[in-house]
């Protein structure tokens, strides 16, 4: 799944090994880190796998007026019975708050319905953070369940995630002037 992905602001573009400077930025942000952390992978290593993912997994920058303002992936599962994708999401706190990673989740996920050929995508955020939460379900994804102890936080405890899945009518289209 390569290629360059072009929505209503952003653009998604396969990331590269240039990207991991600013990878590490984004991911190294406390506001991100808050959520993006592990106790015991560094920054570093996580970059490193962003760079060169597993088979079935697309690194993206999210890039807006030039800029990589953020990551985006995509996970692929690809048996039959069970085909689905998952997406992952990290906007600079600079470049928040301005419908970006909005445009990047549906432009991704319109990838993934219309070319990509998935009925259904899945996210899961840490529990506790709202703000991603009211964002993917202004944009149609439905709570599913909690996940307890799902993630190791950069405390080294473990922390809740909320499942969240979205089927392919479920997609709340852009409005008229967004």
């Amino acid at each position: 799944m390569t290629g360059l992905i072009t929505g209503s602001r952003v653009r998604l573009r396969p990331a590269a090994a240039a990207d991991a400077a600013r990878f590490e930025e984004i991911l190294s942000h406390p506001d991100v880190a808050r959520w993006w952390a592990d106790a015991e992978e560094p920054v570093a290593a996580q970059v490193s796998y962003l760079l060169d993912p597993d088979e079935d997994t697309t690194t993206y920058a999210i890039e807006h007026e030039d800029v990589v303002v953020g990551i985006e992936l995509a996970f692929e599962e690809a048996d039959p019975q069970y085909r689905h994708a998952g997406i992952d999401i990290a906007v600079h706190p600079d470049w928040q708050g301005r419908g970006l990673g909005s445009d990047a989740i549906r432009t991704l996920a319109e990838h993934l319905f219309t070319v990509r050929g998935h009925h259904r995508l899945v996210i899961d955020p840490a529990a506790d953070n709202k703000s991603a939460i009211q964002l993917y379900q202004s944009l149609g994804f439905q709570p599913v369940g909690t996940m307890r102890s799902y993630e190791r936080g950069p405390d080294g405890s473990w922390h809740d995630g909320l499942l969240m899945d979205l089927l392919a009518e479920d997609l709340v289209p852009v409005l008229a002037g967004s």
